[in-house]
């Protein structure tokens, strides 16, 4: 049996057969090929070169390929995923226009270095670039966009210092973050954008954690997500809106807290998780790490006496002003965030505390310590059970010149 073409099945085959049904013993005729056959044959085998030539200059790296001349056109970001070699970011880069081909990249970068240390994350490039050209722009530490640290004990708004020079608050680290000049005009919401859409959007849209939210929503608006961006090092794409950068940090520092333990964490406290968060970042903003545990201890002690916590940081945090003593003015004004005047904890968290802050939350150090002050240089505070001991530790570090 044949399919028409001869291109299947055995003309031997068929001769023997129909020898079998010629009981004359007639010599059967065999089918020739048609010129339909050859024409396949053909191109069969040009397929099976092409490919093999593709292979071969693809795998040993010879051969032409395409590439645009110059220093490109357009601005565009591209986002260069974890894990990526070069022949990977070669590829997205090829996809995203930058480079004609993913060859014409990965040719040009096999004699810099630096194309092995590109880091995940966001980069400002332009379409229609050589692959050099490429090459030398991915690599320039300008190109990099999207980066967004936040330290411990950062809170929302700008804080402005004693000298009068502003630390940049939490908005503000995320509107520069998330804003880049592409073609000419900058595109990224302000730090205004970014408070409005959270005194506007529901906490559960955003992505604040379940445990979280029946806090939040007690909270003051400006300030209902204070304590819950946490420190740490982000990449965001540069360019979004206000709503999609915010879910985007959110949802990471929501993983971010649950990687601290929240809101397990809280369960041997005796404490809400929220509230964990609360004296987390009292102890972030009160002292250095070596101190936290001790601190935790006081306001254990504190809270369980009904004593006010008669914290500094938290008058700073209404007044922007973060100075070591504040006066008998400041520490008379009526306010939700007066610990002078108040018992029992803040409305909200008052910065970003860091894992350390919450794990001395958990585990205070022991003792009867009810009293706390700066007494060293380094930030080192002096820890006391009694007013008189206190009063003794504030009259040396006075005498020492700490404040």
């Amino acid at each position: 049996m044949t399919d028409g073409l001869g291109l299947f099945g055995s003309p031997q085959g068929e001769a023997d057969h129909d020898e079998d049904q010629n009981p004359r013993g007639e010599q059967p005729r065999r089918r020739r090929r048609g010129p339909l056959f050859w024409v396949i044959v053909v191109v069969v085998i040009g397929l099976i070169a092409g490919g093999a030539y593709y292979g071969v200059t693809e795998v040993l790296g010879f051969g032409s390929y395409d590439d645009y001349p110059g220093d490109g056109e357009s601005d565009v970001v591209v986002e260069v995923k974890a894990g990526q070699g070069t022949s990977a970011i070669a590829a997205t880069l090829a996809d995203k226009q930058v480079v004609a081909s993913a060859r014409a990249f990965t040719n040009a970068g096999d004699d810099d270095t630096r194309i092995k240390s590109i880091q995940p994350g966001f980069y400002e490039l332009k379409t229609k670039m050589s692959g050099k050209a490429a090459v030398a722009l991915i690599t320039e530490k300008k190109s990099r966009v999207g980066q967004l640290q936040i330290k411990p004990g950062t809170q929302l708004d700008d804080i402005t210092q004693p000298d009068k020079k502003v630390t940049p608050g939490i908005w503000t680290l995320i509107s520069d973050a998330g804003t880049v000049t592409l073609n000419g005009k900058k595109v990224g919401p302000t730090p205004d954008d970014l408070r409005k859409v959270v005194e506007t959007t529901e906490p559960a849209q955003l992505g604040v954690p379940a445990w979280a939210l029946a806090d939040v929503a007690k909270a003051e608006p400006r300030r209902r997500l204070e304590g819950l961006i946490t420190a740490g090092v982000y990449d965001v794409l540069p360019g979004q809106s206000a709503a999609d950068l915010l879910k985007t940090v959110i949802g990471y520092s929501a993983s971010q807290l649950d990687g601290m333990g929240m809101p397990k964490l809280a369960e041997s406290t005796g404490f809400r998780p929220y509230e964990v968060l609360i004296m987390g970042s009292l102890i972030q903003r009160e002292g250095i790490i070596n101190d936290f545990k001790k601190i935790s201890r006081v306001i254990y002690v504190r809270l369980a006496e009904k004593i006010p916590l008669g914290f500094d940081s938290t008058i700073n945090y209404v007044l922007d002003q973060p100075v070591l003593k504040t006066n008998g003015a400041d520490r008379n004004t009526p306010g939700p965030y007066n610990t002078y005047k108040n018992t029992g904890l803040t409305p909200t968290p008052i910065s970003a505390p860091s894992k350390d802050a919450l794990a001395a939350v958990a585990d205070p150090a022991p003792g009867d310590l009810r009293f706390f002050v700066k007494c060293q240089k380094d930030g080192t505070s002096c820890f006391a059970a009694t007013q008189k001991e206190h009063d003794a530790n504030v009259t040396k570090a006075r005498a020492d010149g700490i404040f």
